[in-house]
């Protein structure tokens, strides 16, 4: 199975454990309501599509972006599209990161064919989430789209989305929620991220734009899509995008601290399984190249089984502890790293070749890795191929 964001290749079902930060929150303002989107008394909304799309239309962007790889002798020039939406009217856009990252020229046109040079103000590729600011206008106001509550969203409720797949400006597609707290894949990250599920077509090119409800509420940004399956996409919960939003206006990214290494939870009926001396806890299977981790000591695995599909690297050390917090659950995963900062000294209780032990050292910031794109990402290129591949560090190679 393929999922590109705006088309990553993910494997859709990874069920691996990237323990390598955690998300630090901040609060954010309270959701605002849409005086024009027409409710009935029993809180449903009544506007039309057509009239939805009217009024929200305006306020998605088509982004152009041209990136140069200085590491390739040929075709070091490509050029690529995107969708993004303005959420405030002082000209703040919301986008996916994969849309923008690395780009040397980013131009945002507007609904009325205005063409702005936009400044990147911050991103984050784990979320896939970026913020852009272009000029505001010298007269009149940016029309900026209102935000939904993304926790409210229920299964079968009818959604549309709004962008430019493959170039195609201001199309708009209509489907209904398929899922909702859908991880893909399910990281320590992506549990913080429980992604919304549509059959509403996405296309390359929808990447940024914005999912709504039928009261025209921004509820999610299109972000993937199932590249072999029939309208299987994802967006990216609009709560999660108001809860980085200040970290990515005051620090230009979100700041999480560096654990190391990456692993999956060991449980009881593995343990029975395989019947080899095992604890419950974090199998690590492989420690970050220069990572705090990988100075502690901390041991990788070496041989790789298979068990129904799932994928294990076994001969590391298992976590069964994390400042006093058993790791025994994603639950308990995810209470043990909420608790992690930057700075902070962690300790882990470790279990290798029968005997226990404890680690301990401070967590630095965590820094953007090789892997954090999720590999492959589609976009709609210019040139008019199929596809264009984003790969993190500079290199920026063609095709998605």
């Amino acid at each position: 199975m393929r999922m590109e964001r705006g088309g990553p290749r993910a494997g859709v079902i990874a069920w691996r454990l990237l323990l390598a930060g955690v998300l630090v929150v901040n609060a954010f303002s309270a959701v605002r309501t849409s005086a024009a989107a027409e409710r009935s008394p029993a809180g449903g909304c009544t506007e039309s599509i057509p009239d939805i799309f009217d009024r929200v239309s305006p306020s998605v962007v088509f982004i152009a972006t041209t990136a140069v790889n200085p590491y390739q002798p040929f075709d070091r020039v490509s050029h690529s599209v995107g969708s993004g939406v303005i959420i405030d009217p002082a000209g703040l856009i919301l986008t996916n990161f994969h849309v923008v990252s690395d780009r040397q020229v980013i131009t945002v046109t507007l609904d009325d064919g205005t063409s702005l040079a936009a400044q990147l103000v911050g991103g984050d590729p784990i979320f896939d989430l970026a913020l852009l600011r272009i000029p505001p206008p010298s007269s009149g106001k940016l029309p900026a789209a209102t935000l939904g509550d993304s926790d409210r969203v229920r299964v079968g409720e009818e959604v549309l989305a709004i962008g430019n797949p493959l170039g195609l400006d201001q199309t708009l597609t209509r489907g209904i929620v398929s899922a909702v707290n859908r991880i893909l894949p399910e990281t320590p990250f992506s549990l913080m991220e429980p992604m919304i599920q549509t059959d509403t077509p996405i296309n390359p090119g929808n990447s940024g734009g914005p999912l709504l409800n039928r009261c025209g509420e921004v509820i999610g940004i299109t972000t993937a899509m199932m590249e072999e399956a029939q309208n299987i996409g994802f967006a990216v919960p609009i709560n999660l995008a108001k809860t980085v939003q200040p970290s990515l206006m005051t620090q230009g990214r979100v700041i999480r601290p560096w654990l190391g290494f990456h692993g999956q939870l060991v449980d009881e009926s593995l343990q029975e399984l395989i019947r080899i001396p095992l604890v419950a806890g974090l199998l690590v299977e492989v420690i970050e190249p220069g990572s705090p981790a990988e100075k502690a000591g901390l041991r990788g695995g070496q041989v790789e089984v298979v068990i129904n599909g799932r994928s294990f690297l076994l001969g590391g050390d298992i976590i069964t502890g994390m400042n006093g917090v058993r790791m025994v659950s994603p639950e308990a995963l995810l209470d043990g790293m909420r608790a992690l900062k930057v700075g902070m000294k962690v300790r882990l209780s470790v279990y290798r070749d029968g005997q226990s032990r404890d680690v301990e050292y401070i967590l630095p910031e965590r820094p953007v890795l090789p892997g954090d794109l999720g590999g492959e990402r589609t976009l709609a290129p210019v040139s008019g191929r199929s596809d264009e591949r984003v790969v993190p560090g500079g290199s920026s190679p063609n095709t998605r």
